[in-house]
């Protein structure tokens, strides 16, 4: 006895005719009463009288009709519970980056993703910074998110990406550029050119002004980098950014700082999250690709002298 066989069999005693249940399942006609036939032959019963037009179910039938019923809900209530375990696997991961993340970081590890795992989808949203991506992991809003910080304890919920500097970013026409490292007292008067106030770029280079004994004087708050950095090179004014932005720029110089200013890029998921074989699918790739030379290639600063 063969699922197909009663799958037809509940089709044409709802339909009462051959051609329409050949039509409804989109086979032929000699299937479906091969199929039925084969069916009576190895119950040695009659179901289906065919003397009338409209086919009807004998005494065998109708008692037959209700096993072969059950068996269809079950069979379906269980392709349906499989494939709930299957949209788990495959699923969808709903993470979170802050902006210096969008154009650098997230390019490569999304096309990266998505080579190694076609079946999953990562729906991406960028952040104003990375407090807010923490609240939002930490609320269940996202499953994973990146994060900017210098307070990486180790804990169960998160896992470094990789370790960068924050360097002197200033134009090669302006005087502090000839200077090889940069103490934050030689930018007391300089202009500063910074992200907006709640990142973590604004908030450790404001702190360490501010242990120099001087309030930095911002020209503007942006949340484009691209601005920055142009302003940066137009000779508006310095900025502090991490070297895996900054690496490849040309039209301005990167300074080491002294005493280092160093940032951890950490990915991070909710306190209270349970892992699930979707996260930890996400986990794996994760912790592969920072381990990849093409990651190390891509992404790891250039040391500067």
């Amino acid at each position: 006895m063969e699922l197909r066989q009663l799958e037809y069999f509940c089709a044409i005693s709802k339909l009462e005719n051959f051609t329409k249940t050949a039509e409804f399942l989109h086979v032929s006609q000699p299937s479906v009463t091969k199929a039925i036939k084969s069916l009576e032959s190895e119950l040695q019963l009659t179901l289906i009288d065919r003397r009338q037009k409209h086919v009807t179910l004998t005494p065998e039938g109708k008692a037959f009709l209700l096993h072969a019923e059950k068996i269809m809900k079950d069979v379906d209530e269980t392709r349906q519970d499989m494939e709930r375990f299957q949209q788990e696997k495959r699923g969808k991961i709903h993470f979170g980056i802050p902006p210096m993340v969008e154009a650098y970081l997230f390019p490569d590890l999304f096309t990266t993703f998505k080579d190694m795992y076609p079946d999953m989808i990562l729906d991406v949203k960028e952040y104003g910074d990375s407090m807010v991506v923490m609240e939002k992991a930490d609320k269940g809003e996202l499953d994973f998110g990146i994060i900017f910080t210098d307070k990486l304890g180790g804990s169960e919920h998160e896992m470094l990406i990789q370790t960068d500097n924050l360097s002197l970013c200033v134009s090669p026409e302006l005087p502090l550029s000839k200077k090889k490292r940069i103490d934050f007292d030689d930018l007391r008067n300089e202009q500063f050119i910074m992200q907006q106030s709640n990142t973590y770029q604004y908030q450790h280079v404001y702190d360490r002004c501010v242990a120099r004994g001087f309030v930095p004087n911002i020209l503007l708050c942006t949340t484009q980098l691209k601005t920055i950095k142009q302003l940066v090179a137009n000779r508006l004014g310095i900025s502090v950014l991490p070297d895996f932005v900054t690496r490849e720029e040309t039209k301005f110089v990167r300074r080491k700082l002294t005493p280092p200013l160093s940032v951890d890029i950490c990915l991070y998921w909710g306190k209270d999250k349970e892992l699930t074989e979707r996260d930890m699918r996400f986990l794996n790739f994760m912790k592969h690709y920072i381990a990849s030379e093409e990651f190390k290639k891509n992404f790891q600063s250039n040391e500067l002298q």
